[in-house]
């Protein structure tokens, strides 16, 4: 019989109080759905903390991986890809190492070559799926599942007790454990099974993006991204010598790629400021599009549940940040459950530390995401920072902190609005004065001077 998640000796049921059905599989002392990269990142940090963990994933075949990705890695990630000891392989599989590079109406945004930020890494989600989960099944106390699917949760009381899933046979089998944990993606069907709360909130811009065999953009291996207010462009060197472009323009030009979307695709980037050379570049493959992008974010925790990567929070993918958090709440959440799965604690409380690490971490970037993604321009304290960042390098080294998620929102505005305004007012000044016309300080003393001479007369 599954262990009862409460521990109080109670039978464990599906969600209609009935006896749930199918073949009992015990053992785990956790059950992941989900075996992409936050389900795996989670799986090989709690196996080395000495839990047994089930990892069941849908697909069947090992070599499964997500299409609809950018694949860049942020580099407040790359310490959880160290840990994980993954760094050295994903380089080995031609992983390329860059920073990004940004390019605004006031010009290009480059990363200060004193930069104390890490590099991001690109490597295709073809390479890095496959090579994350193959650590993972080889991780001592993991048992990797494939082709099973999420059919129901098991619940103790009020309290989540694991999963039912099913093979692709029909063949049920029920795997419960201390925690489950949903690692099953934007569209988490954990999620909606044990129905956790649930926000979303709108995206006024769509995507296509390709692989690209040919020249090197400008900047490789640096990432380029154009933000060209509201639309944008991107350009990731990777492994192999491909780039991935890509394009995210409002809905309202959605008409200009139904018809080709790779051909619409080449030519929205070939007109982009110093275009990158896609027009001489080969499609590998086909264009990949999405055309809903609504942000969900979920209540990360649940009794007996956590959410984490895009099945926690999902957001727009136009500032590449979603590979990098999946891989973070991963190792978040495993640092803050292991003592309770260890015995040492209750589970409440590691997932309450959970929980606050996550809002700590992401809640600030996440609300500034969402404020852009409804297909906006920028508003003045952006233009301010961009048209600084774009001169000033001070600033620049701010946004390069802020924009790859090594500092949060008040860090940033803190560390980088005065300089930023400071910046603003003498290019106002310099601007004026091409103009013909005194700087307002300058044209108030001479005004000054002028009332002071005609009174001196008088």
């Amino acid at each position: 019989m599954v262990e009862p998640a409460s521990g109080n000796g109670s039978q464990v049921h599906n969600r209609e109080g009935h006896d749930a059905g199918g073949h009992d599989r015990d053992g785990h002392d956790v059950v992941i759905v989900g075996a992409s990269l936050a389900g795996c990142a989670a799986a090989i940090m709690l196996g080395r903390a000495g839990a047994r963990v089930a990892l069941v994933d849908q697909r069947a075949e090992p070599s499964a991986f997500k299409r609809i990705c950018s694949h860049y890695v942020q580099s407040s990630a790359v310490a959880t890809l160290e840990r994980l000891d993954l760094l050295e392989p994903m380089m080995a599989a031609g992983a390329v190492r860059s920073r990004a590079r940004l390019w605004t109406r006031w010009g290009w945004i480059e990363p200060p070559a004193n930069s104390s930020v890490p590099s991001g890494i690109n490597l295709r989600r073809q390479l890095l799926d496959p090579l994350i989960r193959d650590a993972a099944a080889n991780t001592p106390g993991v048992e990797l599942l494939l082709g099973q699917t999420a059919q129901e949760l098991l619940w103790s009381g009020e309290t989540v007790g694991g999963v039912e899933v099913r093979d692709r046979g029909g063949r049920r089998l029920r795997l419960g454990g201390k925690l489950l944990i949903g690692a099953d993606g934007r569209d988490s069907r954990v999620a909606k099974l044990a129905g956790v709360r649930r926000r979303t909130f709108p995206h006024g811009r769509f995507a296509y993006g390709g692989y690209f065999e040919g020249p090197p953009p400008g900047g490789a291996p640096d990432a380029s991204l154009w933000l060209l207010d509201p639309d944008m462009a991107a350009a990731f060197p990777t492994d192999d010598g491909l780039t991935f472009y890509a394009c995210m323009p409002t809905k309202a030009r959605l008409a200009e790629f139904r018809g080709d979307p790779a051909g619409a695709l080449v030519e929205f980037v070939s007109r982009v400021p110093d275009a990158p050379p896609i027009a001489d570049s080969r499609l590998v493959g086909s264009a990949q599009g999405k055309l809903d992008m609504t942000n969900v974010a979920h209540a990360v925790t649940a009794p007996g549940l956590a959410l984490i990567g895009d099945a926690a929070l999902a957001v727009d993918p136009l500032w590449g940040v979603g590979c990098g958090w999946a891989l973070q709440s991963a190792e978040w959440l495993a640092d803050s459950v292991a003592p309770a799965l260890a015995g040492n604690e209750q589970l409440h409380r590691g997932l309450a530390r959970y929980r606050r690490s996550h809002a700590r971490a992401l809640r600030g970037h996440a609300m500034m995401i969402y404020d852009y993604a409804g297909g906006r321009r920028m508003n003045a304290p952006e233009r301010l920072l961009f048209a600084a960042a774009a001169e000033n390098e001070r600033v620049a080294g701010v946004m390069e902190a802020f924009g790859t998620r090594n500092i949060g929102p008040a860090q940033m505005m803190l560390r980088a609005m005065g300089p930023a305004l400071a910046a603003g007012v003498r290019r106002s000044s310099r601007l004026r004065t091409r103009r013909g016309r005194p700087p307002a300080r300058a044209a108030a003393l001479s005004a000054g001077g002028r009332e002071g001479a005609s009174a001196g007369a008088g």
